[in-house]
Parts: structure tokens; C-alpha cells; sequence
């Protein structure tokens, strides 16, 4: 089956705009304007500026302090590691931290950290997905698609930002 082409948006939150991916039913792909793991729109997508209402709003009230859990349709991509720890990011409470060995050892994996990390990595719906909320077993901030900067806005404005973080 041929999927067709996907849409695109922008949206400007407090940590620089996003991009918004997906087609007419779900939310495929969100990112930062910049960072190692930011990219743009890709060939034959369409730019639909009215599209993802729903996720505006949400983004918009997540920003506003009114949203602490995400209710979307989404599709993120990936294999079947990869989709269990996303699933499991979004069990992770607004304002709450774990290292990825906790999320390793709650996946059944404790050895899988590193795996875990790397899946994170490749999380397509960070904010939705909140892999900002994974931190260092150290408790310092490591590794984030948008860059640290942003990961420290994140868990600042989740009230999850404890001086020991950076």
C-alpha cells in the first residue's frame, strides 16, 4: 500500500519553532529548529499551515502550564525496541525524572541502558513523547535531540529541574 505524502507545520513555542509532520489523522514527526537530531521538511511533503490544530493547542497549553499529558493521535515509526521504550516515555509523569537504566529495568532489559538512550535518541515526537524527562544515572542532563539548553527549559518549566542536573 502507498501511503500518500505527508503534511507540514510550523509552530513557534518557548523553545524556537517546531516542526509538525503527519498526515490528515495523526502526528508523525515533531522537531526543533536546530539540534543534531533537527531536520526539515522532506522532499514531496506539503506545507499546510492549517493543519494540526490539535497539536497547537496542546503544545500551547503544555507551554502555558494547563497541559501535564498529551492526548494525541500519533505514528511514530521505529522497531519493536525502539516503540516499547517510546510508549513507555509517555508513562513518565510531568514534572518526574528516571535515568535510563530505570526505564532499561523497567522495560525488563537492565543491562539495555545504552540501547534505551539510543532509542531515545531516535524518539520523532520529543515534547510528546517526553524524552526530556530521561536523564544520567548521575542525575545530570545528557543527551537531547534540541540540544541541553532546551532539556533544561523543559524540565525547568516541569518543575523537574533540581540544581543537580547540570
Amino acid at each position: 500500500m502507498i501511503e500518500p505524502p505527508l503534511c507540514f507545520a510550523n509552530h513557534d513555542s518557548p523553545v524556537g519553532p517546531l516542526l509538525l509532520a503527519g498526515d490528515a489523522d495523526t502526528l508523525h514527526f515533531l522537531s526543533f529548529e536546530d539540534g543534531h537530531k533537527a531536520f526539515g521538511p522532506k522532499d514531496g511533503w506539503a506545507r499546510n499551515d492549517r493543519a494540526f490544530d490539535a497539536v497547537r493547542k496542546q503544545l500551547d497549553a503544555y507551554f502555558a502550564g494547563q497541559l501535564r499529558a498529551f492526548d494525541l493521535p500519533i505514528r511514530p515509526r521505529g522497531t519493536a525496541f525502539q516503540m516499547r521504550v517510546w510508549h513507555w516515555l509517555a508513562t513518565i509523569p510531568f514534572g518526574e525524572t528516571c535515568s535510563y537504566g530505570d526505564m532499561a529495568r523497567a522495560l525488563g532489559c537492565p543491562g539495555a541502558s545504552r540501547a534505551v538512550g539510543a532509542a531515545n535518541g531516535a524518539n520523532p515526537l520529543p515534547i510528546i513523547l517526553p524524552c526530556h524527562r530521561v536523564i544520567g544515572a548521575s542525575g545530570k542532563l545528557t543527551g537531547f535531540g534540541g540540544g541541553i539548553g532546551r532539556k533544561a527549559f523543559l524540565l525547568s518549566h516541569e518543575g523537574a529541574m533540581p540544581g543537580r542536573l547540570l
